[in-house]
């Protein structure tokens, strides 16, 4: 999705999730639940998020493991 980021940090807290930053705005989402539970997305810019991360939950899931191991993440492809 052009125009936003997605981000995962090595020393984050549970539960699993990733940062969403679009324009001034940031949304902290859930990976198992897709649910945002901190902050704000404008509604296009979530639905685009969500879908993004729906098709690439396993994979998500998979950076959160490596990052709490304190490893490199792998790239996740963006939105076609």
């Amino acid at each position: 999705m052009p125009g936003c980021r997605r981000k995962m940090f090595f020393d984050e807290h549970n539960p699993p999730h990733f940062h969403a930053i679009y324009g001034g705005d940031e949304a902290l989402i859930e990976i198992h639940t897709l649910t945002v539970f901190a902050g704000h997305l404008p509604p296009r810019a979530l639905g685009l998020v969500i879908e993004w991360a729906t098709l690439h939950r396993s994979e998500l899931l998979d950076d959160w493991d490596c990052a709490q191991r304190q490893q490199a993440l792998a790239k996740i492809e963006p939105l076609q």
